[in-house]
């Protein structure tokens, strides 16, 4: 077992194993080759697979679907910063720098939950693009575009989780992907579930990204800065997040549920 790329496959934004959003995450000594990772992504087969190499002040990371190369992903951050101080040469510093196409992103521990430092991606008001509201299967009370995403509220939590849209159909929407929220009840101040279908993930089961654009949403609807959220997908899971300026933090629980090694390099 010696030779080969250690890789892990860790549970992100996830309370308990088995729940929030498995990632790849692939230790490397060099940055490799785009096709290779591609490939590599699409054999693993989860909704990202993060490629992370050594360079001078930290870490270069990118991210990847099975189908296509993503410029901001938060739980296979989370899972590579995991990885990086759970493997059994460990990075012995609470902090760990990523260098990404989203920029440089910051990764903190603090005891069992990582901090990650990402940029705000609000929303603003846009019409509906063709396709998208009868792609979803219901009416939106509020549409905003992103930066990557399109951001649609519904009436009720209820409706968030009742949601089955038609994905072949949301597929042909020209957007990363498709946000769904809601205010929350209980414990969580809003929720949300999310459909990339266009990206090659028919519904991702946590994503850190969308909580870039969530974030600055619903605190100036419920004027707060510090929320803890829920997306509600088959799995779930729960994001804490904390809205700074032009900054969010996403905080989260990982937990590895296998390793390896990659032998087709």
């Amino acid at each position: 077992m010696s030779s080969g790329i250690q890789y892990f496959v860790i549970d992100a934004f996830a309370e308990q194993p088995f729940e929030g959003n498995p990632a790849a995450v692939c230790l490397l000594n060099k940055t490799a080759d785009a096709r290779w990772m591609q490939l590599v992504a699409r054999e693993m087969n989860l909704s990202e697979t993060a490629f992370v190499s050594p360079r001078s002040g930290g870490f270069d990371l990118r991210w990847f679907t099975p189908t296509v190369e993503v410029e901001l992903c938060g739980h296979a951050t989370l899972a590579s910063a995991h990885a990086l101080w759970t493997r059994s040469e460990p990075v012995e510093t609470s902090e760990v720098i990523f260098f990404t196409k989203s920029g440089e992103l910051r990764a903190t521990r603090e005891a069992a939950v990582i901090a990650l430092d990402f940029p705000a991606k609000p929303a603003a008001l846009s019409p509906a693009p063709e396709g998208l509201v009868a792609a979803l299967g219901c009416n939106p009370i509020w549409i905003g575009k992103s930066a990557f995403d399109y951001l649609c509220e519904l009436e009720s939590e209820a409706a968030v989780r009742a949601l089955a849209p038609n994905l072949a159909a949301l597929a042909r929407v020209d957007a990363r992907g498709v946000i769904v929220t809601a205010r929350g009840s209980g414990r969580f101040d809003f929720i949300s579930r999310f459909f990339a279908p266009r990206s090659g993930v028919d519904e991702d089961p946590v994503t850190g990204s969308a909580h870039c654009t969530l974030a600055p949403f619903w605190a100036a609807r419920l004027n707060k800065r510090e929320m803890l959220a829920w997306q509600a997908s088959k799995r779930g899971g729960s994001v804490g997040v904390r809205l700074r300026e032009a900054r969010v933090e996403l905080r989260g629980r990982a937990w590895t549920i296998a390793e390896g090694r990659l032998r087709a390099i």
